[in-house]
């Protein structure tokens, strides 16, 4: 690289999004961290330093904040040269339990915020004719029981993610999906050890990811050499798209 370059990651406080920060702070990337998660994302900041990270409060949901976001960063930094999506919420339920507060919300921080995010990013991106946007779908976009609403949102990351590749290809601009499966998270430390177990041994290989293995898959799509990638997803869910393992 001939100069630093600045990568914005949402949701980046802790699981996955951390991951994510840490590997490209690894590869010399400057590290805008985004999350509404004051505590992490000061713990972030202590752990990284100045030097490498800098933290920015962003609700992705609302508008003027995502604008203002942008605006400071391209201030500060001048460039806008990696974004990564993966800020996410969930509230499962099956269709019929589920509250149109629980559905809005999802799509809202999911598919809303991840494409207000892209917004910005294209704007910059386009007029600097380069750059690359990595947005974190799921596996789930295949359908889940009880995840309507989860599922719906990351459909559409994935939609959003091959129409941006269309509008953007011709300004050197990639854009990309991932999409994790069962990956060891907070979240997924939260379950019971009978669902864990269980969503485990539908696994091809009897075991869950790790957060590092969605982030080294994020710093393949935004290093120089796989410029000619855009438009697609890769999973990263050991097998798990392919069909149960039982």
């Amino acid at each position: 690289m001939n100069k630093r370059q600045i990568a914005v990651v949402t949701g980046a406080a802790k699981g996955i999004g951390k991951a994510i920060t840490g590997r490209l702070i690894a590869d010399g990337f400057f590290v805008v961290a985004v999350d509404v998660d004051d505590e992490n994302g000061k713990k972030l900041l202590d752990e990284y330093g100045e030097a490498q990270i800098t933290f920015a409060k962003t609700d992705i949901c609302n508008e003027k904040d995502v604008q203002q976001l942008f605006e400071g960063v391209l201030t500060k930094y001048h460039s806008v040269d990696v974004v990564v999506n993966n800020a996410g919420i969930i509230r499962d339920n099956m269709i019929w339990k589920m509250s149109v507060e629980d559905f809005d919300s999802v799509i809202n921080v999911n598919l809303k915020g991840a494409w207000l995010m892209c917004r910005e990013a294209a704007r910059i991106m386009k007029e600097q004719k380069s750059g690359r946007i990595v947005n974190i779908a799921s596996r789930a976009w295949l359908g889940n029981r009880g995840q309507s609403n989860y599922s719906a949102s990351k459909a559409g990351v994935i939609a959003l993610t091959r129409v941006l590749a269309l509008e953007l290809g011709k300004y050197n601009v990639s854009v990309n999906a991932v999409a994790p499966g069962l990956i060891d998270t907070p979240l997924t430390q939260s379950l019971s050890n009978e669902v864990l177990e269980k969503l485990i041994a539908a696994q091809p290989t009897r075991e869950m990811g790790k957060p590092a293995d969605v982030a080294n898959v994020v710093a393949f799509l935004v290093a120089e050499q796989t410029q000619f990638i855009t438009g697609q997803t890769i999973y990263v869910d050991g097998g798990k798209n392919i069909g149960a393992g039982i």
